[in-house]
């Protein structure tokens, strides 16, 4: 087994409206409440971390995935939407939805096409973002698979 092990340090100077900072190796930045829940909204904020994390290990994971499989995609693109609830005064992360784009050569055969669409839902499972927050997150995907022209 290897054990790969990560460390983020932090620095916040007091009460709720305030910005702090995170480091951790390439991440380096401001931290506060967004504004859409009454914060500054300077910098990044968990709930935006949440959804990178999720977004970049599920779009790795699908480039990864393809690459072993000989799939050479021509681009390979991924807008995700994370919904937070306030309920209450209580905010629950909901929903995070992936939505691919693949673009394939013009002339992909359909079995090819079939492992696109099927490494796309593998790698939403097996991600380990995914893995991590599932059962307390909803996960959801919609996949677009368009073909160049030429």
């Amino acid at each position: 087994m290897t054990a790969h092990r990560f460390i983020l340090e932090a620095q916040w100077p007091g009460g709720r409206n305030e910005v702090g900072t995170i480091s951790s190796g390439q991440l380096q930045t401001k931290i506060s409440i967004p504004k859409e829940m009454d914060g500054p909204g300077v910098g990044t904020n968990p709930d935006e971390m949440l959804l990178g994390a999720a977004a970049t290990c599920y779009l790795i994971s699908y480039a990864a995935m393809l690459e072993r499989a000989k799939i050479t995609p021509v681009d390979l693109t991924l807008s995700s939407e994370g919904i937070v609830d306030v309920t209450n005064g209580v905010f629950t992360y909901e929903k995070i939805t992936h939505h691919p784009t693949i673009l394939l050569e013009k002339n992909t055969d359909e079995r090819t096409q079939r492992m696109v669409q099927r490494l796309a839902e593998k790698a939403e499972k097996t991600c380990m973002i995914s893995k991590a927050i599932r059962g307390n997150v909803e996960l959801a995907l919609n996949v677009t698979i368009q073909f160049a022209n030429g």
